[in-house]
C-alpha cells in the first residue's frame, strides 16, 4: 500500500518506562476512510554526528580521492585542529581511527603520513593472489566487474565534487606524463574518485585495497602500459569519455565506456604475454 499525499498520520513512541529513553518509534498511518490505523513505519531517533566522526570522514575522503597521496605528510595535530576549528583531542581520536584502518601511519619524531603500500605487510588481496597463483589477467577480470558497476552507480549518484575530482585527476595525469612520470598516481586517483562517487563505503574500501596492490604492489608489471605514449593518449581519452557519461547521468554508457577501458588494458597484457 502506498502513502497518499496529505494522508493523516499520528506518531506512536515506545519508551523505556524506567529511564524514559526512546528505543523505537512508529508512524501510524491512517487511510482517512474509517479512522483505523492501516500501516506502521518503523523509524529511529536521529543521532547527531560526533565532531571526531566528521574529522575522520573528511581526512579519509582526502585519502580515498587521492588528494592526500601515499607517503604524504599530514599537517601537525595543532595545525589540523586550528584549520578544522576543533580540539586537538578530536583530531587525535580521528587520527587513531585512521591508523587502525591502516590508512595512515605515525612515525616517532617525524609526524603522521598516508600509508605507503608495503609488500612486507601484505593486504588480504595480495595474500589471496599468491595463494591462488592468480595472474594479472585474473585481477583485471575482477576489476572489470567492480569498475563497470562503479561507473554505472557514479552516473546515478555523483555530486559536483565527485565530477570535479575526476576531471582534476585527468589533468593531473597529463601533468605527470609531461613531467616524465608514469601517471599511475593520477590514474589511481581517477578510479578512486569514481569509486567514491558510488557512495557505497564497502565498494570504496575494496577499491582502495585493490589499487594499493595494483599500482604499488605490482607496479613494475604496469610500467610497459604507461611507458607507451600511444597507450597514454588512449587511456586519457577513455577517461574523458567515462566522465562525460557520468556527468550526463547515463549509467548504461558509463558502464560501457568503463568496460571498453578495462578491455583495452586486458588486451595490452594478452598481447604482451603472447610476444
Amino acid at each position: 500500500m502506498g502513502m497518499k499525499i496529505g494522508m493523516p498520520f499520528r506518531a506512536k513512541v515506545c519508551c523505556n518506562e524506567k529511564t524514559g529513553s526512546i528505543h523505537a518509534c512508529y508512524l501510524l498511518i491512517n487511510d482517512g476512510n474509517n479512522g483505523n490505523d492501516t500501516m506502521t513505519m518503523p523509524i529511529k531517533p536521529i543521532k547527531p554526528k560526533r565532531i571526531s566522526d566528521q574529522v575522520f570522514d573528511q581526512i579519509r575522503e582526502l585519502i580515498y580521492r587521492g588528494e592526500l597521496k601515499p607517503g604524504e605528510k599530514l599537517m601537525p595535530e595543532r595545525e589540523l585542529a586550528e584549520a578544522m576549528k576543533v580540539s586537538r583531542t578530536t583530531i587525535r581520536d580521528a587520527v587513531q581511527r585512521l591508523v587502525a584502518m591502516g590508512l595512515i601511519v605515525q612515525k616517532q619524531g617525524q609526524g603522521t603520513f598516508v600509508k605507503i603500500y608495503d609488500s612486507d605487510d601484505q593486504s588480504p588481496l595480495a595474500k589471496a593472489m599468491q595463494a591462488q597463483d592468480a595472474s594479472i589477467e585474473d585481477l583485471l577480470e575482477v576489476r572489470m566487474g567492480l569498475e563497470c558497476n562503479a561507473a554505472a552507480l557514479a552516473a546515478m549518484r555523483a555530486g559536483e565534487k565527485d565530477i570535479n575530482a575526476m576531471e582534476h585527476s585527468i589533468e593531473e595525469m597529463k601533468k605527470e606524463i609531461s613531467s616524465g612520470r608514469l601517471g599511475t598516481e593520477a590514474d589511481t586517483s581517477f578510479h578512486m574518485a569514481i569509486a567514491y562517487a558510488t557512495k557505497n563505503p564497502l565498494h570504496i574500501l575494496i577499491m582502495r585495497n585493490f589499487y594499493d596492490y595494483l599500482f604499488y604492489g605490482i607496479r613494475e608489471n604496469l610500467a610497459g602500459l604507461y611507458e607507451n605514449i600511444d597507450n597514454i593518449d588512449v587511456i586519457i581519452s577513455q577517461h574523458g569519455d567515462i566522465v562525460d557519461y557520468i556527468k550526463g547521468r547515463d549509467s548504461y554508457q558509463a558502464y560501457t565506456a568503463m568496460k571498453k577501458h578495462i578491455t583495452f588494458v586486458m588486451d595490452f597484457f594478452k598481447e604482451k604475454k603472447n610476444q
